[in-house]
């Protein structure tokens, strides 16, 4: 899975898919890909754990209770998800960022967090 759209990462290369199971992005696509209506910027590919999904929850934003109305299954630890830009940072200002797919963060991150800064918490790419 990639970038329909021609996006680059973090790396400068092309996008490649965070997840599609849970079918992830923006556009439900699985891929991180942003454009002008997302204003949260859904650009991170993010490995969820315990720890940054009860952070979310006490942010308002509780990814972990499956929502069956919209389609959303819930994420548990280990579970890629392309996640806001800015909860990735509050987060990792609060000392609990998850981990991060490079291949699968689109390179637009880079205006707001440092390469060496994500490259602390990459991962091996996506293999589904």
């Amino acid at each position: 899975m990639r970038s329909r759209f021609g996006s680059m990462n973090v790396l400068g290369t092309i996008l490649e898919g965070c997840s599609s199971d849970p079918m992830t992005g923006w556009r439900r696509d699985g891929c991180c890909e942003t454009d002008a209506a997302d204003k949260g910027r859904h650009i991170v590919c993010a490995v969820m754990t315990e720890e940054f999904l009860v952070f979310s929850m006490t942010r308002g934003n509780d990814l972990s209770t499956p929502r069956v109305e919209y389609g959303f299954p819930g994420l548990k630890p280990g579970d890629r998800w392309c996640l806001c830009l800015d909860r990735w940072r509050e987060a990792h200002a609060a000392g609990c960022a998850p981990r991060v797919v490079l291949e699968a963060t689109h390179q637009i991150a880079l205006e707001r967090v440092p390469l060496e800064t994500f490259q602390a918490f990459a991962v091996e790419p996506n293999t589904d």
